[in-house]
């Protein structure tokens, strides 16, 4: 037996391939999830949920708080979609870490929106999520909250009472 197999070096080297190899996948797929995003797909962004998960997004606000069923989160997309129909995001930056049974990323980004009310407004945030097994157990939503209320305060005054509806939880 060579000394690099005896010592584990060639393991090692093996083990960096598939890291960057999973890696790559998973990036892939979250650029695939954003671009879901961006076009209203929210059929397919459910189905990147595990059964058990936890979706959340920072803030008191309509698109605020905490759901834990589908059901709920189908509503939450809804209500994404019905105040700002035409969301759009770039990612800025995608940060992978981990194997399939416990993987985190961090994409950093930046959106576009016109609300309902053609008043294009820009914010930036990120996502932090957490998968295993290729399905989603956690995803936690932070954006600029104050430049997010801005639009939703002026969506309600223009006369859209959901942009200030108590966030949808459960």
């Amino acid at each position: 037996m060579s000394d690099s197999v005896r010592h584990g070096t060639l393991a090692r080297t093996d083990r960096k391939r598939i890291d960057a190899m999973y890696h790559a996948f998973v990036r892939a797929r979250i650029r695939a999830l954003f671009h879901a995003a961006s076009t209203a797909d929210s059929a397919t962004i459910l189905a990147g949920f595990a059964p058990r998960f936890e979706h959340i997004f920072l803030g008191d606000h309509a698109l605020g708080g905490t759901r834990t069923s589908m059901a709920k989160t189908r509503d939450w997309y809804d209500r994404l979609y019905r105040l700002l129909p035409d969301i759009g995001f770039e990612i800025t930056r995608i940060a992978v870490k981990g194997w399939p049974w416990a993987t985190l990323a961090v994409i950093d980004w930046t959106e576009r929106n016109s609300g309902t009310d053609g008043v294009v407004t820009t914010n930036a945030g990120c996502h932090i999520v957490e998968i295993a097994w290729g399905k989603i157990t956690r995803l936690t939503i932070v954006t600029d909250t104050a430049v997010l209320q801005k639009t939703l305060d002026r969506l309600a005054a223009g006369g859209v009472a959901e942009a200030h509806a108590p966030p949808i939880t459960g």
